[in-house]
This record gives C-alpha cells, sequence and structure tokens, in this order.
C-alpha cells in the first residue's frame, strides 16, 4: 500500500509505545508497592487464564535489550510511563529514589540511542494504597497525582521534553468503575462519573505541575476515541450515536479544550458532579499537543435497556477483524485526525497508540511472519498521512507496541507487538511486522535527507 511519506514532516517522531504495568515486572523491587492492577490481576477470574503482570516483559531487567530493538527498528521516539506505586509508593508522601534511578537510567539510555523519550505519568497503575481511601472517585487522589507528576518532571525534566498527563482516562473512569472489566473493577455509575472528574482535574493539576517542575516541557494528554456511526438513519439510532459519541469522545474532549463537560451527557447519567470554584479553569489549561489512541470505530443502536449511554454495539458482518474482533477500519483514524484538527483547534496532534493482534506463530527458522498486521500498519499509516495532507498537524506516530506484553484483562494470549516475547524464555524476535515499519520509517528518513541535499 502506498504511504504518502511527503506528507509528513521531516522531524516526524516514528516511535513504539508500551506501558509500566504491562512489561516491567519486577512488581516487589526495589521498594515499589502493589498497585490496583496487582490486586485486579490477582484476583480469580478477573483475567483471562489468571495471567499477571509479576513478570511480564522482564523490562525492569531487559531493558538495554529493548532499547537496543528501538534502535534496531531505526524508531526516534519512545512512549514509556512511569509506574507511580514504584516513584511514590505510598500514593503521596516520601518519593522512592530507586525508582526514580530505574527512569533515569533509561532516559539517558535512549537519549544516547538517539531516541526522544515521550513519558505518560498515568497508565492506570495507581497505587492500591490510595485506592483503600477511595481511589479517583476522591478529590485527594487528583492533588496525589499532581505531586507525582512534580516529582517525575523535577527529576526528568531536564532531558524529557514530552510529557503526557493521562493515558486513556476513559477506560480508568468508565471500564474500571462502570464496566467493571479493568481494574478497580467496579459497576457503579456515581462512581465512574466522579472518578472521570477527578482524572480530568488531576489532568490539569499535573499539567500544571510539570511545567513548573520542568519549564520548557511540552504537555498533553492522551484519549482513546473512535468514529461512531449510527446502525440506521432512524432518530433513536441517531440519538444513540449522538450519546455514544458524547460518551467516547465529548465527555473527554470538551472539559479540556474550556468547554465544560457536555451538558447533554450530564443528563444522560444524571450523576452530579464534584465541582468546585476554578475547576474548569484548571481542567482546560493550556494543551501543547493533543494524544489520539485508535484502534476501531464503533457502530451503535438505540437500546434504553442498556445502562448509560444507553446503546448496544452492532456487529457489521462481512468487515475485516483483528484477533481481538474489532473491526478494521484505518478510514476512522483519517476523519478523527481531520475533527481534532477542525472542531477542537488540535495545534500538534500524535497518534500515541495504533496497532492490532493477531495470533502470532514462531516458524521453525525463528522468523515471525504477520502479514495482516503489516496491512493493518500500512494501512493506518496512509491514512495518517492523508490526513496530514488535507491540513491535520500530525506530528508523529507511535505503533503500539513495542513488545507483546500483559494485554490487561486478556492476559498474555493476545499479542500486539512488532517484537515476539517468548514468555517462557523471554526471547525477543522481530516480526516481520517490525521490520516493515523499520523498512518505513528508513524510507521517510531517506526522503527528509534528499529533501536537504536537493
Amino acid at each position: 500500500m502506498s504511504i504518502d511519506l511527503a506528507a509528513l514532516p521531516r522531524d516526524f517522531l516514528w516511535g513504539t509505545a508500551t506501558s509500566a504495568y504491562q512489561i516491567e515486572g519486577a512488581v516487589a523491587e526495589d521498594g515499589r508497592s502493589p498497585s490496583i492492577w496487582d490486586t485486579y490481576s490477582h484476583t480469580p477470574g478477573r483475567v483471562d487464564n489468571d495471567d499477571n503482570g509479576d513478570v511480564a516483559c522482564d523490562h525492569y531487567h531487559r531493558w538495554p535489550e529493548d532499547v537496543a530493538l528501538m534502535k534496531e527498528l531505526g524508531v526516534n521516539a519512545y512512549r514509556l510511563s512511569a509506574a507511580w506505586p514504584r516513584v511514590v509508593p505510598g500514593g503521596d508522601g516520601p518519593v522512592n529514589e530507586r525508582g526514580l534511578d530505574f527512569y533515569d537510567r533509561l532516559v539517558d539510555a535512549l537519549l544516547e540511542a538517539g531516541i526522544t523519550p515521550s513519558v505518560t505519568v498515568y497508565h492506570w497503575d495507581l497505587p492500591q494504597v490510595l485506592q483503600d481511601r477511595g481511589g479517583w472517585p476522591e478529590r485527594d487522589t487528583a492533588h496525589h497525582l499532581a505531586a507525582y507528576a512534580s516529582a517525575l518532571a523535577g527529576r526528568l525534566g531536564d532531558r524529557v521534553r514530552h510529557w503526557a498527563t493521562l493515558n486513556e482516562p476513559l477506560c480508568s473512569a468508565w471500564i474500571g468503575h462502570l464496566e467493571g472489566r479493568m481494574a478497580p473493577g467496579l459497576t457503579d455509575l456515581t462512581a465512574a462519573v466522579r472518578a472521570s472528574y477527578h482524572l480530568l482535574l488531576g489532568h490539569g493539576l499535573a499539567a500544571q505541575a510539570i511545567r513548573a517542575a520542568a519549564p520548557g516541557a511540552r504537555v498533553g494528554i492522551v484519549n482513546n476515541l473512535s468514529e461512531i456511526r449510527p446502525a440506521s438513519d432512524s432518530a433513536e439510532d441517531l440519538a444513540a450515536a449522538r450519546r455514544m459519541d458524547g460518551h467516547t469522545n465529548r465527555w473527554w474532549l470538551d472539559p479540556v479544550h474550556g468547554r465544560g463537560f457536555p451538558e447533554d451527557m450530564r443528563e444522560v447519567y444524571g450523576v452530579e458532579l464534584p465541582e468546585r470554584p476554578g475547576d474548569m479553569e484548571v481542567i482546560g489549561g493550556p494543551l501543547d499537543w493533543l494524544g489520539l489512541n485508535y484502534y476501531f470505530p464503533m457502530t451503535v443502536a438505540d437500546d434504553p435497556t442498556a445502562p448509560a449511554p444507553f446503546v448496544r454495539d452492532v456487529r457489521l458482518p462481512d468487515v475485516p477483524r483483528t484477533g481481538m474482533d474489532w473491526q478494521v477500519d484505518a478510514g476512522g483514524i483519517e476523519g478523527l485526525l481531520l475533527r481534532l484538527t477542525e472542531e477542537y483547534g488540535a495545534r500538534a496532534l500524535y497518534v500515541t497508540e495504533n496497532g492490532s493482534c493477531y495470533p502470532d506463530t514462531v516458524r521453525e527458522d525463528g522468523s515471525v511472519r504477520d502479514p495482516e498486521r503489516s496491512a493493518y500498519l500500512e494501512g493506518h499509516l496512509a491514512a495518517c498521512a492523508s490526513a496530514a495532507r488535507k491540513g491535520a498537524p500530525l506530528a508523529g506516530y507511535f505503533a503500539w507496541s513495542l513488545l507483546d506484553n500483559f494485554e490487561w484483562a486478556y492476559g498474555y494470549d493476545k499479542r500486539f507487538g512488532l517484537v515476539h516475547v517468548d514468555y517462557a524464555t523471554q526471547r525477543r524476535t522481530v516480526k516481520a511486522s517490525g521490520r516493515r515499519y523499520a523498512e518505513i520509517v528508513r524510507a521517510h528518513a531517506a526522503r527528509g535527507a534528499a529533501d536537504v541535499t536537493g
């Protein structure tokens, strides 16, 4: 598939992404305390095969090998998350210097390899001690996030310029507190709405803290968004699509762009927000960039019997799907990038996650051939380039993920990596899709070099 690499800026960030709990392991080493995901994954029946992240990819010990893999792929950026319970094991209070030392070494190694570090402050691993005190439904958690962000930026901010406050707060609030399919595993609409509010308040406070601790930092937030399509042109399904767009997209985008929480969704939830004077100004503070995690579009129909927002997913027949049973549709990523540009006036956009899960097999010669993942990657990169050509200020793309890893409630059976991991031996093998990504990165670099020399 043809990718219009000329549409992408010369200084485009080509990266891969991971998160702490999914790859680090070493959950009880060097002062780290348990997170809500340690608790959730050790609760029988919560995670497929009762898998957990105790070892994961053992990145805590094998990080030099993983940095070398990134260098082999030729990427110039890496999106990682820090583990809150590793940096501030008590949730608030004393900072664990041994935890910060780990990220210190990792950042130095990345820079030495010519790789720009992009650090996400919070990727779902709330310290269990804070959950025991109420977690995200409590306002104090937002302030504790800001203090943790300050400690992190204070140590790394002299070298790290690219920061994200939160990864996918939708998952933390809706899937973790409303649907119960992620930590902390609650099914409480009131708790979920309160959590959503305090997550975004935490974002605003953390953004302020990062900028105070690291002048010159470029701060953004990462949301997982979907194009929402009605199952029919009936009034009911059109209204359902509007509600689902509010639930999935506008609830997370409007407040951070100074528009407040959508009034129509306040009515849908019927839960009073824990607002205080000045909160909206904090939540809607300036963004240097906006991160888009995209995997699939959604088709929905009205369903008054379903929980808020009273819709049901409609499975379309005869469309390609990944191993997660997610629809493959690269048009959704282009549409969202243009929407963020035109409707929200984004100044800089990054695709902070995009990838696909397929069942991989290591062949007798040791290779992993995954043509479906390569095709997914090419199709979505072509759509990204098309959006850039149409005016989206796209500044980078981070493939999810560098490594096969602990895929949350799906355990280890679902593989998204450009690099295959044999969990029994921790052997890493670059897949054919990883090689293809490296080719695309090299092709863009060569085009830029030709532009310079020409």
